[in-house]
């Protein structure tokens, strides 16, 4: 059995009968955790075994887990600093911020193998303009190269614990303002523009050996008329074919607003996929997701089943236990110690992508 090209979500802390039945369908082949699903790292363990032992082949199981304001899992887990306040540490010390970000990709990416995540929706690789409220803090630096260095070492820390990382959002969210959760932003650059500045983390990273990207749902209407997520431009002709990217490509949230511009919850997917989407995400309605799986038809090729099956943790990840008394782990805990937490911005009450949480 081959994994499906959905990914949901679950109620809350424990399976419910509604969870196993929609996990279950053929069609469904990830999982993505939210704040609601965790209690307590023994909590979590058992449900993502639990997860994983639904169907023959394994689902995944991802999170968006990058840091600062970002971070599902809290209490039990190392509090990861915002990205930017690696940016900041390479204004005068590029060597210690590579370092440093290495570092905290290691212990993101050991903590959720400790407890059975397969992977994180990290790192963000859009450029910090200052005008996007929604990226802010979670952007590395404002210099694309800086990005690619920063993102590249948290990359190659998270592959030392065993975990494939997921760069975003592609082709850069960061120079609009709007927020793609609650509208449907449009930027106005022309390809050049942009090819300059935000496609070059993407690019670089993607000749580091990025196994997976997530594009935004954002318009850029010099290139193509719909939203990078549901668009063959960006997705086979940019990303494939001219960026040559062969890793996985998932979908944001097809429930946000930026995404509403597709249609239907039926339509999203099917635009999402057939514009070359891997998977398609479908979170905080399981109303929708069972519209979904009731009536999407979909052909979905054998080289997405490859690339998906990439993104699965390696197995026989150190235990919570073991990484304590681990060498690596201890030392990477101390030098990220205290690391962002005097940032006047980070305020860690406030999680810009809870959009089902705001008012």
């Amino acid at each position: 059995m081959t994994l499906g090209p959905l990914m949901l979500d679950v109620a809350g802390t424990e399976l419910t009968d509604d969870d196993r039945r929609r996990l279950g369908h053929p069609l469904v082949g990830g999982v993505i955790l939210f704040s609601r699903n965790y209690r307590d790292p023994a909590q979590l363990a058992a449900l993502t075994a639990e997860i994983h032992a639904l169907k023959p082949a394994p689902l995944l199981i991802g999170v968006d887990h990058e840091g600062g304001r970002v971070q599902r899992f809290r209490e039990g887990f190392t509090r990861l600093p915002p990205m930017r306040a690696f940016g900041e540490i390479w204004n005068t010390h590029p060597q210690q911020a590579k370092h440093l970000a290495r570092e905290t990709g290691f212990v993101l990416a050991s903590e959720l193998r400790a407890h059975g995540i397969d992977f994180s929706f990290a790192p963000v690789l859009d450029l910090d303009y200052g005008a996007s409220s929604v990226i802010g803090d979670r952007a590395f630096h404002a210099d694309p190269h800086a990005v690619f260095q920063l993102g590249q070492a948290m990359m190659l820390g998270m592959k030392d614990a065993g975990m494939a990382a997921c760069g975003k959002h592609f082709p850069g969210h960061g120079f609009v303002v709007a927020d793609s959760h609650v509208d449907v932003p449009v930027d106005n650059r022309t390809l050049a523009d942009i090819a300059v500045a935000d496609l070059v983390p993407f690019r670089l990273m993607i000749e580091a050996g990025l196994a997976a990207i997530m594009p935004a749902h954002v318009i850029y209407p010099n290139v193509d008329d719909k939203p990078a997520g549901f668009s063959r431009v960006w997705l086979q002709k940019l990303l494939r074919h001219q960026l040559g990217f062969d890793g996985a490509v998932f979908s944001d949230d097809l429930c946000m607003a930026g995404a509403a511009v597709a249609g239907g919850v039926v339509e999203r997917v099917t635009a999402a996929l057939e514009a070359g989407c891997d998977m398609a995400l479908v979170c905080n309605r399981p109303d929708l997701a069972d519209d979904v799986l009731a009536n999407l038809k979909v052909d979905w090729p054998a080289p997405s089943r490859a690339r998906l099956a990439r993104m699965h943790g390696h197995p026989h990840p150190q235990t919570l236990t073991q990484l304590r008394e681990s060498t690596r782990y201890v030392n990477a805990l101390h030098h990220i110690a205290g690391l962002g937490q005097d940032s006047a911005d980070l305020n860690l009450q406030v999680d810009p992508t809870d959009y089902c949480g705001r008012a």
